[in-house]
């Protein structure tokens, strides 16, 4: 039943469209028993960063004592990836269970007239009957795409709100301005509720302070000034110590019992996110950066490893249709010394075109650009060509960061003892 649970979710974004409006998942919650009510939350929403915020303090919590449910998105291999009780991906059984549980009710209010749920309405909707049957005692709960109209917004009353940096992403839907995000995702702060926020664009962080204000929640501002990056030498990029930093203060304003920074240092010098400045295998990183935002916090991550070591720059990328490749590739060539670029068609609807993105290398002054119809392919063709001293960075889309980590849980990288190619690693099964 688990598999069968799985593909009904995936397929529901083939045949339902139309969200419902909070009030509408508010009903399904009043069937389920209302299981969020049982919850302390701490909401996280913003562009960039959020993924790497909610693992901070899951690390923490956990380390801490607590039971810890962290609902994230989106999965990279299993789905179950994004229902986490104390970083693990729930059991099998559990999962099921709540999957079943929502399947009843959406079928019983469906009768009633109701639409069935989004994707994202239901497994949000199973995180919630998952942590309150795991009694989970925090609960760290990553927004979708936006923040006032979100599914994740119809908790009314959380322990705090993080908004973590923000840029230009989704524009069709949130806006196309800073400031038209920015009072998107601070559409979940509650009255009276703490929001920590990162202060290092003026533009969002007056539409976030003004919002705190007219709702009298405490608002506490995090630079990039303020923050002692000594502190966080032991992240692979700087981004991730800004990040470290907002968990941090949340932690810290809620007084949370057995938590310090000295506890945060200690566990945060070994949590890792996966696909954020994450080192695969030996010199292949994957990171996530998927617009321009999280681009250029890439670019700044590979520019302390470039100052830091002789290394040269090979990019394997893909994009979606409705990102800003074009920006986040001249992006790219203009800030790094990339010294080859192989591209590939994503198995996603929205995939590119592979031409299409090796044109943009090509015009923005790549010297080399290979194409490639399947990551499997593209993955090989790029480690073929990595020499000593080449570092492989994956990055466009956590999409093409999911299909990389699929091919190395099926075990598709092998060690092989005798190559002295591409630093000792072999690639069998493609």
């Amino acid at each position: 039943m688990d598999e069968q649970a799985k593909d009904y979710l995936l397929k529901i974004p083939l045949w339902t469209k139309k969200k419902n409006t909070l009030e509408q998942t508010r009903k399904f919650l009043e069937q389920l028993g209302n299981p969020q009510q049982e919850l302390a939350v701490i909401h996280v929403a913003g562009t960039n960063g959020k993924g790497s915020v909610c693992a901070d303090l899951t690390a923490v919590l956990k380390e801490a004592g607590y039971q810890v449910g962290t609902f994230v998105s989106p999965h990279l291999v299993d789905i179950r990836e994004r229902f986490l009780m104390n970083g693990e991906p729930a059991a099998e059984a559990v999962f099921e269970d709540c999957f079943r549980q929502v399947l009843s009710v959406t079928r019983g209010l469906m009768v009633q007239g109701y639409c069935h749920p989004t994707f994202f309405e239901f497994v949000f909707l199973m995180a919630m009957v998952l942590f309150a049957r795991e009694k989970a005692e925090y609960v760290i709960l990553e927004t979708g795409m936006g923040g006032r109209l979100d599914t994740t917004n119809v908790i009314a009353h959380p322990l705090a709100c993080i908004i973590t940096s923000i840029s230009l992403d989704h524009t069709q839907y949130l806006g196309n301005t800073i400031p038209k995000i920015a009072a998107e995702k601070a559409g979940i702060i509650k009255a009276g509720v703490p929001v920590i926020y990162d202060d290092n664009d003026f533009a969002a962080s007056k539409v976030i302070r003004q919002r705190a204000g007219e709702l009298g929640a405490p608002a506490y501002a995090v630079s990039e000034k303020e923050i002692l990056m000594g502190e966080y030498a032991y992240f692979a990029a700087p981004y991730q110590a800004r990040n470290a930093e907002l968990a941090w203060r949340a932690l810290e304003i809620l007084k949370v019992p057995g938590v310090d920074k000295e506890l945060c240092h200690k566990v945060w010098k070994t949590v890792r996110w996966h696909g954020r400045m994450e080192e695969a295998v030996p010199e292949v990183w994957l990171d996530g950066a998927h617009n321009p935002g999280g681009i250029l916090a890439f670019i700044e991550a590979v520019k302390v490893q470039l100052a830091r070591e002789k290394i040269q720059v090979q990019l394997l990328f893909a994009a979606v249709s409705d990102k800003d490749y074009k920006e986040m590739i001249h992006l790219l060539c203009d800030a790094l010394p990339i010294t080859r670029v192989t591209v590939v068609h994503l198995r996603s609807e929205r995939g590119l075109d592979g031409q299409v993105l090796a044109d943009q290398f090509k015009q923005a002054g790549c010297p080399s650009v290979v194409i490639c119809e399947t990551v499997a392919k593209a993955l090989e063709v790029a480690l073929r060509q990595q020499a000593k001293g080449d570092r492989l960075y994956v990055v466009g889309s956590l999409y093409l960061i999911g299909e990389i980590k699929e091919l190395l849980k099926a075990g598709s990288f092998q060690r092989d003892k005798d190559s002295t190619r591409r630093g000792g690693m072999d690639v069998a099964g493609f």
